[in-house]
């Protein structure tokens, strides 16, 4: 049966317009995700990149010193606002848009997203890494950083829920309904190779997970994928 996921993913984009000038601060606050941007170093990123659900643009500055061009998307005009000037001085593309719909001209070598997979629904996972294979050149990689299970303890997580939730508060005391589905490492590259790809997941400063993902060839095998840029 399908899920109609349509409200929460409404609140879900409310919440982060409202959080836009909070959003920030958590990395100010908390030593481990302030560690967790220099992984970027770690991680294949080049050529022709696309961030997804960019933000308030925390790790757009250093995809663009990896790539040779840089589109990042987002559907708050709010959090691309501060993005935008946090990055003035870099060549970076703009667009906002809701990932969801969202289906671009051209294809791209490197597709990035950080703490945006863990909002993607269940029940959304095989359309949006279909988009994603759509999206990537030939050779091209998917990577990704996000909250693991060991992230599930510091959230007020929802039960009863049609999609995995948590509900989070802001400042001025609104609370808001957030899809937040803390991937597995195992599970989550299990799923992947289900759906056709060759993905390395692990667990990074114990509550994070770094993935990278490649589409099967097309003779059907799965090439081998190494976290790190070759």
């Amino acid at each position: 049966m399908d899920v109609d996921d349509a409200d929460i993913l409404a609140e879900q984009r409310a919440y982060y317009r409202a959080r836009a000038n909070e959003y920030d601060r958590a990395y100010g606050e908390r030593a481990d995700l302030r560690r967790l941007l220099a992984l970027v170093d770690d991680l294949p990123v080049r050529g022709d990149v696309l961030e997804l659900a960019c933000g308030t643009g925390q790790w757009t500055p250093l995809l663009a010193a990896r790539a040779r061009t840089l589109t990042a998307v987002d559907a708050s005009a709010e959090t691309l606002a501060i993005a935008r000037a946090r990055t003035a001085s870099l060549d970076v593309r703009y667009v906002q848009a809701d990932v969801f719909a969202w289906r671009p001209e051209r294809r791209y070598d490197t597709v990035f997203f950080g703490f945006w997979l863990s909002h993607v629904p269940p029940a959304r996972l095989p359309a949006f890494w279909a988009f994603l294979a759509a999206v990537l050149a030939p050779g091209g990689r998917v990577v990704f950083v996000d909250d693991g299970p060991a992230a599930a303890g510091a959230e007020d997580v929802l039960a009863g829920e049609d999609v995995p939730a948590v509900r989070r508060g802001l400042g001025d005391g609104s609370r808001y309904r957030v899809v937040k589905v803390f991937h597995d490492p195992r599970d989550l590259t299990a799923a992947l190779e289900a759906l056709g790809w060759s993905a390395t997941v692990r667990t990074v400063e114990e509550r994070f997970i770094a993935g990278v993902a490649e589409p099967a060839a097309a003779d059907g095998t799965r090439p081998p994928v190494s976290p790190r840029a070759g």
